[in-house]
C-alpha cells in the first residue's frame, strides 16, 4: 500500500477502532484516533458514562466493566468490542496528541463534528513539510452494526484511492464515484503537515 491512513472518532473506540480493525486485516498502513477530551464508553444510564483518559489500555477497560457488571456490557456489545479493540492495538490515542506519529495521506473521520476538529487542529499545527493530507468524512452513527458498515465503506473508498497514481489529481473523481455507488454524502478538505 503506498498511503498511510488515519481513522478518528471522538473515543478511539467504535468506529475509528472497526475501520482501524478492517484494514489493518487488509495489509493498510493505518492508525486510529480520537477527538474528545476523555474516552467515553456507556454505562449503566445515559447520565452514567464510563469515563477513561486517553492512553488507558483496552484490557484495563475491559476488566473494569467486566467486574462491574458482565451482564450488561456483555448484552451491550461493549465487552466483545473492547476485546476486538485490545486485538488491533494497546489503548485509545488522541489525534491532538500525535505529532510524533508523524504525517497521513488520508484522514477519515466518522462524524462531522470530529472532521471540523481535526481540520482546526491540522491548521494548528506549524505546517513545516507543506505535505497535503486529505481529510474525509464518512459520517457513520456511533453504534455497532453500523460502525461495521462504515468500515467496509471506508475500505472500499481506500481500496479507490489506492488503485491512482496521486490521489490529488484523481480525488473529485473518486468521491463522487463513491458517492453515486453508496448514495452516501462525503465531506471532504485538504490540508497540510
Amino acid at each position: 500500500m503506498k498511503f498511510r491512513y488515519a481513522m478518528v472518532c471522538s473515543s478511539n473506540q467504535n468506529r475509528s477502532m472497526e475501520a482501524h480493525s478492517l484494514l489493518k486485516k487488509q495489509g493498510f498502513d493505518v492508525s486510529s484516533y480520537g477527538t474528545g477530551t476523555h474516552v467515553k464508553l456507556p454505562g449503566p444510564s445515559l447520565r452514567e458514562p464510563n469515563v477513561y483518559d486517553f492512553g488507558t489500555p483496552y484490557k484495563l477497560m475491559f476488566d473494569d466493566l467486566r467486574r462491574k457488571d458482565p451482564d450488561l456490557y456483555k448484552r451491550n456489545g461493549i465487552l466483545p468490542m473492547l476485546k476486538r479493540n485490545l486485538s488491533v492495538k494497546l489503548a485509545p490515542q488522541r489525534w491532538q496528541d500525535n505529532a510524533a506519529d508523524g504525517y497521513f495521506d488520508i484522514v477519515f473521520t466518522f462524524e462531522e463534528k470530529v472532521f471540523d476538529m481535526v481540520l482546526e487542529d491540522l491548521h494548528n499545527r506549524d505546517q513545516v513539510l507543506l505535505k497535503s493530507v486529505l481529510v474525509i468524512n464518512l459520517e457513520v452513527k456511533d453504534n455497532h452494526e453500523e460502525a461495521a458498515v462504515g468500515a467496509r465503506l471506508a475500505l472500499d473508498l481506500c481500496e479507490q484511492i489506492e488503485a491512482v497514481e496521486s490521489w490529488e489529481d484523481s480525488v473529485d473523481d473518486i468521491l463522487i464515484s463513491f458517492e453515486n455507488k453508496h448514495r452516501r454524502k462525503l465531506l471532504y478538505s485538504i490540508s497540510f503537515y
